[in-house]
């Protein structure tokens, strides 16, 4: 038991014995912000389980809310149609949550992360080891300014060539792409489209997220069913 332990059972088991000094001393104490605990990645992946929402940045665990129905449609949808277009075509892997991504300073979870069949050497048994090559991060309230700030500078600093952001409370879908000196650039739609870099010939429109197609009818447009 430490002094200030030993201090504060003293407080709580005689509280008129004690003098004006240590009691001060256990105000300013109880004032005073704890400082958070850091921890290693490989600490951190061994406390999460498959049920934790949570992400680790700069050695601290950093909680999150679970996600909505509407958010998990869109995850679901992309998941699937994404999925199987580079199954089919044999251009990789994708990952949905629960999946980590491990960068220099953080462990993300994103939505959707595809690495390129060049890449897989960065898989590891539950986490990537190093930048995908695609992300995409469906925002929610809570989210908002950590996918916009914090999650967007990471993303371009590592070097991930692709970087979507799916906000279902706007409509809106933003597409970014890494220009020749390595920041994103908001890619355009063409003619209502938008083509991915990262996935060659995978192609969508944003109006899928907001009135979800069948998944089969999404595939056969696609061309792999």
């Amino acid at each position: 038991m430490t002094m200030a332990t030993r201090e504060i059972v003293e407080i709580i088991r005689n509280p008129a014995s004690v003098d004006e000094s240590l009691r001060r001393r256990l105000v300013e104490a109880l004032l005073t912000p704890s400082q958070p605990h850091k921890i290693t990645y490989e600490e951190f992946l061994a406390w999460a389980d498959e049920d934790t929402y949570a992400e680790w940045v700069n050695g601290e665990v950093i909680m999150t809310s679970p996600a909505s129905k509407r958010h998990q449609e869109i995850c679901l949808f992309l998941g699937q149609i994404v999925g199987i277009y580079v199954k089919e075509k044999g251009l990789g892997e994708t990952f949905i949550p629960p999946f980590q991504m491990r960068l220099e300073h953080s462990g993300r979870e994103p939505d959707l992360l595809f690495v390129a069949s060049d890449h897989l050497q960065r898989l590891k048994a539950n986490y990537l080891d190093g930048p995908a090559d695609l992300v995409v991060e469906i925002i929610s309230p809570e989210s908002d300014a950590r996918d916009r700030g914090e999650k967007f500078t990471e993303y371009e600093q590592a070097g991930i060539p692709e970087f979507w952001l799916v906000d279902p409370e706007r409509e809106q879908a933003e597409f970014y792409q890494s220009n020749e000196r390595g920041r994103y650039s908001p890619t355009p739609l063409d003619g209502g489209v938008y083509r991915s870099k990262a996935i060659p010939g995978l192609w969508l429109r944003p109006g899928w997220f907001w009135q979800i197609p069948p998944v089969i009818q999404t595939l056969q447009e696609l061309g792999v069913v």
